[in-house]
């Protein structure tokens, strides 16, 4: 995982579970640069305690404008479902970053059977 860059541009991201209304603890996260239709995986990282990861997932000289992709691997985490199957497995989430030099923070919310990200602070 990176630090905090000089020019405080960095990428951030919060698992809240909306049905238990709390952080979601160990929930594996990956982060990929999308180029040309193929993805290239720069981190990966679980969430703390607080549903947040210990450092920024990209920050310094990796952070550059472009699109990216995090993928949240919540089937894990919810458990399985009747059938053993998940409704939600892999929760991708691709967005683009303008600007080397501010904080994108990506927060998801999560629940068993729905999610919703949105550009946080």
């Amino acid at each position: 995982m990176q630090t905090q860059a000089a020019n405080g541009g960095r990428l951030t991201t919060h698992v809240l579970d909306v049905a238990r209304g709390k952080p979601a603890e160990n929930l594996h996260i990956e982060l990929f640069r999308i180029q040309g239709g193929l993805a290239e995986p720069l981190d990966s990282a679980k969430t703390n305690d607080d549903g947040r990861c210990d450092a920024p997932l990209l920050s310094g000289e990796r952070m550059k404008p472009g699109v990216y992709e995090l993928r949240f691997h919540a089937g894990n985490y919810l458990g399985r479902t009747t059938g053993g199957v998940p409704f939600l497995d892999v929760i991708p989430i691709r967005f683009g970053i303008a600007d080397a030099t501010a904080h994108y923070h990506v927060p998801l919310l999560l629940s068993p059977y729905s999610y919703s990200t949105y550009r946080g602070s």
